[in-house]
């Protein structure tokens, strides 16, 4: 069966004021031709969205949101619904990116319960999966990420509202990467698990490598056995950079 279509998304964290957020995004849009190679995803902070939606416009780039809440509505201070971000045009939502998980308490519960909302307002879930140093240290990789795995992603989930991020805490803002050795075992370990929980269909679901990715290690990255793209960090904040990773996917 061939490769699904490359997904290269950028999470810009919290990183971003109007002026430098429309000149990436405009810089992006511009450099991007007309989409014929991977899609291209950008998750601005909350309070770019509108403004960047504005950005790409016409243009073949997608737009995501960093988190959403399990709720569609309700007295939620601070939180922002998945029909929230549909109604802006966002097409795609992370979830379960360890940042949220470390800082603010996301179990796996309540990350499954955020992909469900995200599905039923009609975007596609990006739920992220990865273990710490610690924990790959202590031989519990596998246990780890299968656990989350298991626990995050909601029944039902399929190839169109489903991706799934794996993301080596150990990796993210280091500078260190993960081997291709061990990228290939944990994304394999994800493709067989992906297959129980969603069943037909299960080889068209992405999964994404999270973990410092950038121009000069992409190439090798993306050419690994089930890595179907990139959940870009750093290096999406230089247009030049995450269309260099663009650049370096293999064709779907």
């Amino acid at each position: 069966m061939p490769k699904p279509r490359p997904l290269i998304a950028g999470n810009w964290k919290m990183n971003g004021l109007s002026a430098d957020g429309w000149a990436l995004a405009d810089e992006i849009v511009r450099q991007a031709g007309e989409g014929t190679g991977p899609e291209l995803l950008v998750c601005p902070p909350f309070t770019l969205i509108g403004l960047i939606a504005e950005a790409l416009a016409n243009s073949p780039v997608g737009l995501g949101g960093q988190d959403c809440h399990g709720d569609d509505a309700g007295a939620h201070t601070g939180d922002i619904s998945a029909p929230m971000l549909a109604d802006l045009g966002c097409r795609y939502v992370i979830v379960g990116h360890s940042e949220r998980r470390t800082d603010h308490g996301d179990s796996s519960a309540r990350v499954r319960a955020k992909a469900a909302a995200a599905q039923r307002a009609g975007l596609a879930a990006i739920v992220c999966v990865g273990e710490t140093w610690a924990e790959r240290e202590a031989g519990r990789t596998a246990e780890i990420v299968g656990g989350q795995v298991a626990e995050s992603i909601p029944p039902g989930s399929t190839a169109a509202n489903l991706v799934v991020a794996y993301e080596p805490v150990w990796a993210i803002g280091s500078g260190r990467t993960a081997t291709v050795e061990q990228i290939a075992e944990v994304h394999a370990l994800i493709r067989r698990q992906l297959g129980g929980q969603v069943g037909p269909g299960s080889e068209a679901v992405r999964i994404l490598y999270g973990g410092s990715v950038k121009p000069a290690n992409a190439r090798e990255i993306l050419a690994i056995a089930n890595v179907d793209g990139a959940l870009v960090g750093g290096a999406s904040l230089k247009s030049a950079d995450f269309l260099a990773i663009a650049a370096a996917s293999p064709p779907g």
